[in-house]
């Protein structure tokens, strides 16, 4: 039968559905544009004089300047996942940045608040997020760049789409960023801590391929076979935090033939650690290895006693760390670290085993 104008009622629609329920609707007009909107169906209660009463509502407050329905689309429920998707989606262009930044999302805040609506996320879920990376050993400083990217994702939405909602990571204050972390392993705890990973496939060739390359959890996770050459021993390795590639080589024979072994086994495409038997390799090897290294390094030290505790960070840092006390050049540590600049390398410089004392040495002949 279709939609028929009510007889009793100005501005109310009947539509008659084919299961026999009815459905009302009602017409009104903003701006001389005229606007239809469904108010429900008969099997929920909703009948004539209802959905004539709802529209007189809208038309008064349409006299004080307020829409009610353009309101009601605005308060739509929305997730923290649909305002990324916005945001990265507008960023796409800022490609290098971009890439890097949904990998941060991805990683760090889709799994703990992304299905959340926003309306619902309060400053106490900020603080969470915040307590739980630092409870998986991430550095304050990274800790401030990702609640820096969720403030940002939020606010775009706030500005460019007139979301109405406060934002709330405003107010949450930054994690304090004075320690550095200066503690790196040593040629012993090196061979304890391959020792006390061996029997776990996925933790061991990550170890060994961290030690070896000193690349970051997600590039190594990210190491395909057909990255590996083995006739000139390297390793092609995906920088996500500087969006480039860079070389990698294996720092000895034994294990260079171990991973021969191992890619043998697998097809060209495949990743070399992990990614085809387990869902997800990262969260287990952060959750598996802190416990290792929490036993075999951080026994009686703070949670948050950033310069000395060993975090998997510590494999990146020990990596440029023997290098340079192996008398390996500045320059070269920079390059096998791809670091962006060689600002970032010179941390490790004090560590030199000359440090300057050969050049001091007979300066004046005297």
């Amino acid at each position: 039968m279709g939609r028929i104008k009510s007889k009793k009622y100005l501005g109310v629609y009947l539509n008659h559905l084919e299961n026999g329920d009815v459905s009302y609707s009602i017409i009104y007009k903003v701006d001389n544009k005229t606007k239809r909107f469904t108010i429900g169906k008969k099997s929920a209660g909703i009948t004539e004089v209802f959905a004539y009463n709802k529209r007189n509502e809208i038309i008064n407050k349409l006299k004080l300047g307020i829409d009610p329905i353009s309101e009601r689309k605005k308060k739509k429920l929305i997730t923290l996942n649909d305002l990324a998707t916005i945001y990265f989606n507008a960023k796409e262009g800022e490609n290098r940045e971009n890439k890097r930044q949904l990998a941060k999302y991805n990683l760090h805040i889709k799994d703990m608040l992304g299905d959340k609506y926003i309306s619902q996320i309060v400053k106490d879920d900020i603080r969470n997020l915040q307590t739980t990376l630092l409870s998986i050993d991430k550095a304050p400083k990274t800790i401030n760049g990702i609640t820096t990217l969720l403030k940002a994702i939020v606010n775009y939405s706030i500005k460019e789409r007139e979301l109405n909602i406060s934002n709330p990571v405003v107010g949450v204050k930054d994690l304090k960023t004075d320690n550095k972390r200066e503690r790196f392993l040593n040629v012993e705890e090196v061979k304890l801590l391959i020792d006390s990973v061996k029997d776990d496939k996925l933790l061991y060739h990550f170890v060994k391929m961290a030690l070896s390359t000193g690349a970051r959890l997600e590039s190594i996770l990210h190491i395909q076979k057909k990255d590996i050459d083995l006739k000139h021993n390297k390793i092609t390795i995906k920088d996500f935090k500087n969006n480039s590639t860079y070389t990698g080589f294996f720092s000895d024979d034994n294990y260079l033939e171990e991973v021969k072994k191992s890619i043998s086994k697998i097809s060209v495409n495949d990743y070399y650690i992990g990614r085809k038997s387990i869902p997800s390799p990262n969260r287990t090897i952060q959750r598996k290895l802190k416990v290792i290294l929490d036993r075999l390094f951080n026994q009686g030290l703070d949670s948050r006693d950033f310069k000395n505790r060993v975090v998997i960070h510590t494999l990146r840092h020990t990596f440029a760390s023997i290098l340079v006390i192996n008398g390996v050049p500045i320059f070269t540590v920079k390059t096998l670290l791809n670091h962006s600049s060689i600002e970032m390398t010179m941390r490790y410089a004090k560590l030199s085993p000359d440090s300057g004392s050969l050049a001091v040495k007979g300066l004046y002949g005297v």
